[in-house]
C-alpha cells in the first residue's frame, strides 16, 4: 500500500516540523512540505494534527503463564489493544523456568507470538546460571536477534536469582554486546514480610504493598547498580516506582555510569489507596509488582521523566481477570500480580504529562519511543519519522478527548486500572508497516501481521573498552 499522510505537523524526539509523510512498502519514503500523492495513494488527512513514531511498549507479558494460570491477553488481542491507543511495537519476555534451556523457551514463545498483529521483539530472562546458560545466551545474540535479557531480583522461590546468577550473566552479556533488565526488588526481604503479614492476620490485597515497602526496590536497586559497576557493564532497572530508586540512577549516572530507568504509566497516576477499597475484587485487581505506592513517589518519577534520568516508560501490561485475581482470596500472595494498560498508556501520559505542561511534545515522542528504540537498538528503524524507517506512524489529535473504560477499550480483561478517567490526546489514526490498522475508532488489525524483529548487539569490542574503565560506558553504536 502507498499511503500519504498530508497536512500534519511531524514531532519527533528532536523537532517539529510541518511536513507531509509518504509511506510505501511498510517503510517511509519521503517527508516534506507539499508532497505530490502518486497514483493510487490513500491519503489520510492529518490536518490540524500531529505525525509521531509509533509508540513502543518495552515492558509487556502476552500470555505470560505465571502464578498458577496464565495472563489472559494474547499477542493478537494484546497488540490490537495496543495500535487503538498508539503503540505499534513491543517488546515481550521469553520467561524459561529455572533449570531449562533459554532455546526452547524463546521458541515456544515464538509459536505464540505468531497470531501477533504488530511488530514485536523478545528480552529473554536469565533465572538460572551454568555453561549451558552462557552458550545459549551467545546463540540468541547471534542467531535470534535479541540483545537484553531479564533478571528478577523477586519471586522467591520460581524466578528470583541471586548476586552469583547477576554477576555472571551481567558479565556475560557485557562480553556479547548485550544489555541486562532488572526487576529490583529484594526477593529475600519481601518473603519475609509476606509471612509477617500473614502470620498478623492480614490477608487481603492491602498485605500485597505493606510487604513490598519502598525499601525493598530501594536495597535492590542499588545493589544491581553496584554489580554493574563492578563489572563496567550497562544496566535497565524496569518500573522504578519510588523516589529512593530515581535517586540511586540519578546517582549512577552523575557518576559517569549507563543506568537506564523505565516508568510504568499507572505508577504515575495511581497511589497506594486502592490496596483499601473495601470491595476485594477491585482492589485486587491492581495487585502487580512493584505495588502502587505513596502519591509523593510520583513526583519524583515525574522528575525523573523530566530531568531525563529516567528515559522510558511502559506498561508491564500482564492481564488477569477476576476469577483468575479471586485464587488469592485469604491469602494475597497468591493473587496473579498483573495489570493492563497497553492501550492507554499514550493518552494518560499525554494528558498528564504534555497537557499539564510537565512534557514538551518531544519530550513525550522520546518516552514513548524514540529511547526505547536507542536503547535496544532498533533506531531509526523505530522512534524515527525519516526516510527509510519502518512506517509505523500514528497521526495524533492532541484536542480530542475520551473517557476510558473497560465497556469500550479493546484490552482482553474484565478491569481497567483506570476506569472513569477522561483524557485529551488519542490516535485519531495509526499506521503499521504503512498499513492504516486503526482510524477513528475502526480497528483493522490482522492475526499475523506483526513481524518479529531481530535487534542486534552492540559491538563488544567497545563494551570490553567499558569493562577495563571500569564506570564509564559508551553510547550505544549505530546498528549495523
Amino acid at each position: 500500500m502507498t499511503l500519504l499522510i498530508r497536512g500534519g505537523t511531524v514531532v519527533t524526539a528532536e523537532h517539529s516540523v510541518r511536513a507531509d509523510v509518504l509511506c510505501r512498502e511498510g517503510t517511509i519514503a519521503a517527508v516534506g512540505p507539499d508532497l505530490e500523492a502518486p497514483t493510487g495513494a490513500r491519503i489520510v488527512d492529518a490536518g490540524g494534527m500531529l505525525v509521531l513514531p509509533g509508540g513502543i511498549d518495552p515492558h509487556t507479558h502476552m500470555e505470560l503463564p505465571f502464578m498458577g494460570t496464565t495472563a489472559s491477553e494474547d499477542f493478537f488481542t494484546g497488540t490490537s489493544a495496543g495500535v487503538a491507543g498508539g503503540t505499534t511495537s513491543i517488546i515481550d519476555f521469553v520467561i524459561p523456568n529455572p533449570g531449562t534451556s533459554l532455546i526452547e523457551a524463546w521458541h515456544a514463545w515464538r509459536a505464540k507470538s505468531e497470531k501477533s498483529a504488530a511488530d514485536y521483539g523478545f528480552h529473554v530472562a536469565v533465572t538460572w546460571w551454568s555453561e549451558r546458560v552462557a552458550d545459549e545466551m551467545g546463540v540468541l545474540t547471534r542467531e535470534h536477534g535479541v540483545n537484553s535479557f531479564k533478571h528478577f531480583m523477586a519471586y522467591k522461590g520460581a524466578l528470583m536469582v541471586d548476586d552469583g546468577v547477576l554477576l555472571n550473566s551481567i558479565g556475560r552479556a557485557l562480553e556479547l554486546g548485550a544489555i541486562c533488565n532488572i526487576h529490583a526488588e529484594n526477593g529475600e526481604a519481601v518473603a519475609h514480610l509476606q509471612q509477617k503479614m500473614l502470620a498478623a492476620g492480614i490477608t487481603g490485597p492491602e498485605g500485597h504493598a505493606l510487604s513490598r515497602p519502598p525499601d525493598v526496590e530501594a536495597e535492590a536497586a542499588n545493589r544491581v547498580i553496584a554489580i554493574a559497576r563492578l563489572l563496567g557493564a550497562p544496566i535497565y532497572i524496569v518500573h522504578v516506582s519510588t523516589t529512593e530508586a530515581a535517586d540511586a540512577i540519578a546517582r549512577a549516572r552523575a557518576a559517569g555510569q549507563r543506568v537506564y530507568g523505565e516508568v510504568l504509566a499507572q505508577h504515575l497516576l495511581i497511589d497506594e489507596s486502592v490496596y483499601l477499597n473495601k470491595d476485594w475484587a477491585t482492589a485486587a485487581a491492581y495487585v502487580m509488582s512493584p505495588p502502587f505506592r505513596a502519591k509523593h513517589h510520583q513526583e519524583a518519577l515525574w522528575a525523573g521523566l523530566v530531568s531525563g534520568q529516567l528515559q522510558t516508560t511502559a506498561t508491564d501490561h500482564c492481564c488477569f481477570c477476576a476469577p483468575q485475581k479471586a485464587s488469592g482470596r485469604g491469602d494475597f500472595t497468591r493473587i496473579p500480580n498483573g495489570t493492563g494498560g497497553i492501550e492507554d498508556r499514550m493518552s494518560v501520559l499525554w494528558h498528564h504529562g504534555v497537557g499539564t505542561g510537565r512534557l514538551t511534545p518531544n519530550e513525550f515522542v522520546r518516552i514513548t519511543s524514540a529511547n526505547t528504540a536507542q536503547i535496544f537498538n532498533l533506531y531509526p528503524r523505530k522512534g524515527a519519522v525519516q526516510p527509510g524507517a519502518d512506517a509505523d506512524l500514528v497521526v495524533w489529535d492532541a484536542q480530542a478527548s475520551r473517557t476510558i473504560s473497560v465497556k469500550t477499550h479493546h484490552q482482553n480483561i474484565d478491569f481497567n486500572i483506570y476506569e472513569g478517567m477522561q483524557v485529551t490526546g488519542l490516535a485519531r489514526h495509526t499506521i503499521s508497516q504503512g498499513n492504516l490498522v486503526w482510524t477513528d475508532g475502526d480497528l483493522r488489525t490482522v492475526r499475523g501481521s506483526g513481524r518479529y524483529i531481530e535487534r542486534p548487539c552492540f559491538s563488544p569490542p567497545m563494551q570490553a573498552l567499558a569493562l577495563r574503565n571500569r564506570g564509564s560506558v559508551p553510547a550505544p553504536v549505530e546498528r549495523g
